[in-house]
């Protein structure tokens, strides 16, 4: 059996309890070394054997998964923040679906929840935006066109960026031009919830220049929009005035 599990935004106790426990039962861990906290293989058991796929191809990963499989052995396949955002999962699955090799997915605390933690802020405010997008620039990776950061800034919703510091000049260019003013807020999480983690407030016609002040290139998530201002609607759930399932409005 393969498990694959999410191994939340960065500390190792924020890993699900499902996730911490099928960790301490592998007998494999493939884990993503370049992105999970290392700390995290503590949970494994004396005697795991722990691969760092940072350094394999996808035949190799399965190759691994496959040779446990027919040593009757438990592979837990570890993945950074939630595995189904820019996970490489996809992949996986069809490939251990055509061997036949069973597999279940345990999911995880996403980066871009870790960021909306460090920031104490709350992507969904009533009157200013009630849509978050999770997206990425183009680079060597390219984006459908019509999935472009110039076309998702007309919306002026919340945006999360994943994958796009080093991209920092074409996302600052791509965000005005598509519809953000310059003085939208905006902030730069490096590592969420990591211990060294940093948090660089800016606007979206400073990002640039804060990305290179600063020295970030990776492991940071870009997040934009006037959710991280100061004006807001209060939400109905809890107004006095409004009535609910459970309680009648104050007259």
């Amino acid at each position: 059996m393969v498990h694959f599990v999410g191994a939340g935004s960065g500390a190792p106790d924020l890993i699900t309890v499902r996730g911490a426990r099928l960790l301490s039962e592998a007998d494999v861990i493939v884990y993503a070394g370049s992105l999970v906290n290392p700390a995290l293989l503590d949970y494994a058991k004396p005697g795991c054997e722990i691969h760092d796929s940072a350094r394999l191809t996808l035949e190799q990963v399965i190759d691994i998964v496959r040779a446990a499989e027919a040593a009757g052995k438990v592979t837990v396949r570890l993945h950074t923040g939630d595995s189904s955002i820019y996970g490489a999962v996809r992949e996986q699955f069809d490939l251990l679906d055509a061997l036949g090799i069973e597999y279940d997915v345990c999911p995880g605390v996403s980066a871009f929840c870790g960021a909306a933690a460090a920031l104490k802020a709350e992507y969904t405010l009533p009157e200013v935006s009630q849509s978050v997008i999770i997206t990425r620039a183009a680079g060597r990776t390219p984006v459908p066109e019509r999935e472009s950061l110039r076309s998702f800034a007309q919306h002026r919703a919340t945006m999360v960026l994943f994958l796009s510091t080093s991209l920092a000049d074409d996302v600052q260019r791509e965000l005005i031009e598509g519809g953000y003013p310059p003085e939208t807020p905006a902030a730069i999480v490096f590592k969420a919830t990591w211990p060294e983690q940093a948090i660089y407030r800016c606007t979206v016609g400073t990002l640039a220049d804060t990305v290179r002040g600063n020295g970030l290139t990776k492991t940071s998530l870009i997040v934009i929009g006037d959710f991280l201002g100061r004006d807001y609607e209060r939400s109905k759930l809890y107004d006095p005035g409004f009535t609910t399932e459970f309680r009648q409005a104050e007259r």
